[in-house]
């Protein structure tokens, strides 16, 4: 069933009994699997597949959305897996943003007004709360449940079953209940290409930024004195300096 008012592009498969809301636009070369659901104002951008029974584009669930026009705006080349649901913004004109090459797997959900970068993998039934920002190239495991207005920085893993609950600083591998850093994700930082000598510079970088001795802003000084012309250096000074939240924290060791 598709609404007289939506956009589809050339090539695009629409697969039995799917649902195509009002206002919405599929990119060139987009399968919308059997059974699935695109809410009213979603753009979808080309060369994405959307498995059967997905929900996608649908009413925010925030208490506070009052049926006003809202977006979700998809890239390009992203998987949405089967009963995963991604919704759109609360607020008038507001958007929840997906951006290219990502891959929500089963039954995960992306809320209101979030955003997911590109390259990002959100595994089975991971929870994305509203107002979360997640960076390129992370990777929530299955079950993670990250708190609305929390921020997942680039590069960064976050274990299956973690509760996040503040924010997790680009290139770390996390985990736990509540989750705690637990060293660089080495592998992820491997497979995207990243030396020997940048991940020992981003080791460096975090002795500095967990030095309890130090304020944040203390921190982020000694961060681009120390590391001056470095790119990913620069990129966790820039994350300390705009985390609202504040950033995960190791667990105290008892005297």
């Amino acid at each position: 069933m598709i609404d007289p008012t939506a956009r589809v592009e050339a090539g695009v498969v629409i697969e039995p009994y799917a649902i195509v809301g009002r206002h919405v636009h599929i990119g060139e070369q987009t399968r919308i699997g059997a059974f699935s659901v695109i809410g009213d104002y979603t753009i979808i951008g080309p060369h994405n597949r959307i498995y059967h029974h997905a929900s996608v584009g649908t009413d925010s669930q925030d208490l506070k959305y009052k049926g006003e026009q809202s977006y979700l705006v998809i890239g390009e080349g992203n998987i949405i897996r089967e009963y995963a649901t991604l919704n759109r913004a609360t607020g008038a004109g507001e958007k929840t943003v997906v951006g290219n090459h990502s891959v929500f797997m089963a039954y995960s959900h992306l809320a209101h007004n979030s955003r997911v970068g590109d390259h990002c993998v959100i595994a089975n039934a991971a929870e994305i709360g509203g107002h979360v920002v997640v960076e390129d190239y992370a990777i929530l495991g299955g079950l993670a449940a990250i708190h609305q207005f929390c921020r997942i920085g680039a590069h960064s893993l976050v274990g299956a079953g973690s509760k996040v609950t503040m924010d997790v600083p680009p290139f770390l591998l996390v985990d736990g209940h509540p989750v705690r850093p637990q060293g660089l994700n080495v592998v992820g930082l491997r497979r995207r290409g990243f030396t020997r000598e940048e991940m020992r510079e981003l080791e460096r970088a975090y002795e500095i930024v967990y030095d309890r001795s130090l304020r944040v802003a203390e921190a982020i000084e000694h961060l681009r004195r120390q590391f001056k012309g470095s790119r990913h250096v620069e990129q966790i000074a820039a994350f300390l300096e705009q985390s609202r939240r504040g950033i995960i924290r190791p667990i105290k060791k008892k005297k």
